[in-house]
């Protein structure tokens, strides 16, 4: 069994009190840090290599967007699971958008917040397709033409299977769902997936989502 190691951040000791006592007994989880403020988070990272970081993302200090995007801009980084009170919040789409592989809500239940520990330790993201388009739409509005142009030049870099599947992982399917769908093996799309990441400078499957959103790919493909 792989024990993942686990830090939680936020400044409110009872936030961490509360979740050390629903993660921590866990046979397949290990707290091994906690920070009380986004500042402390990369010299806690470097000191105890955890698998996944539990982030608040509204500190008094440094914030949880910014040590996200300080984290995620690092080699080997760590997933990064942001908390928040707010659905569909500006700045939780801004940390998913620097790399945080998804968001839960303070009030979550316990299972449901260890299981989405367990997905992004595992590379999934915690979004649903109904979040991340709801996250999406929360974010459209007059800054989306200046965004549409600039995700497309960005996507103009895949080829068209790449684009295929880039619009697959924007609905919110599996890989097992667009290797049906697409006529591929599983392994085929784990490879395009990969390239896609690389192609476009990007760290996981929701900002792949947010990207083709913006592109205007997912509207065109009739959903």
């Amino acid at each position: 069994m792989t024990v993942i190691r686990l830090v939680l951040v936020d400044d409110d000791p009872l936030v961490r009190a509360g979740l050390v006592l629903m993660l921590g007994g866990a046979e397949d989880v290990e707290i091994v840090g906690e920070a009380a403020d986004g500042g402390e988070v990369e010299e806690l990272v470097d000191r105890t290599r955890p698998h996944v970081v539990l982030m608040d993302i509204r500190m008094p200090g440094v914030d949880g967007l910014t040590a996200t995007e300080r984290l995620r801009g690092r080699e080997e980084a760590p997933q990064v699971v942001v908390l928040t009170t707010f659905h569909a919040d500006e700045q939780v789409l801004r940390a998913l958008r620097a790399g945080a592989a998804g968001f839960v809500l303070k009030d979550t239940p316990p299972a449901e917040i260890l299981a989405a520990v367990r997905r992004v330790a595992a590379g999934d993201p915690v979004l649903s397709p109904t979040v991340t388009r709801q996250l999406m739409e929360h974010a459209a509005g007059s800054a989306l033409d200046t965004r549409r142009s600039g995700a497309r030049s960005r996507m103009a870099v895949l080829n068209e299977r790449e684009r295929e599947v880039a619009v697959e992982v924007g609905r919110g399917s599996a890989n097992a769902e667009i290797a049906v769908g697409l006529f591929m093996s599983v392994a085929t799309v784990k490879a395009h997936v990969s390239r896609i990441l690389a192609k476009l400078g990007l760290n996981n499957r929701v900002q792949i989502a947010l990207l083709a959103y913006d592109a205007g790919l997912l509207e065109e493909d009739g959903h």
